[in-house]
């Protein structure tokens, strides 16, 4: 039976690393402004499942959800399928839109539609918590 569809390509896998870690006992993330190796931004899931992994941002705009077709999925029933869009554009300056989830997008603690974002904020996408980091690699 052949199963059509695109193949996959790099392009469309854009999860860098994945080093486990306690959240109870160490951050994943300790220096959001400075990660060795990342050129320019990345989301290093700190807390939640798969703490540790992390995702290399292109310029341009990345969708996360729970439906297959994001760039970015993270498998929570309380995600929708297209839940949030971030966007890098070419001037370095990163920003972040719910897509209109059912349970919204909470940017360093608080309930937002939109906000800008610099390193070392706090994105909460349902059980996931996110950490955008920027390095210098």
């Amino acid at each position: 039976m052949d199963v059509e569809g695109p193949s996959p390509t790099e392009e469309q896998h854009p999860t860098v690393t994945f080093v486990p870690v306690d959240p109870e006992r160490e951050p994943a993330v300790k220096q959001p402004a400075h990660v060795d190796g990342v050129p320019g931004y990345a989301l290093v899931v700190d807390r939640g499942p798969r703490a540790g992994l992390t995702w290399l941002l292109e310029s341009g705009t990345t969708t996360l959800g729970r439906g297959p077709d994001q760039d970015i999925f993270l498998d929570d029933v309380t995600v929708s399928r297209r839940h949030a869009e971030l966007t890098v554009g070419a001037d370095d300056a990163a920003q972040i839109k719910d897509a209109g989830s059912t349970n919204g997008i909470y940017i360093n603690g608080d309930r937002l539609d939109e906000s800008a974002l610099s390193a070392g904020d706090e994105i909460i996408i349902g059980k996931y918590h996110l950490i955008l980091v920027h390095g210098d690699g």
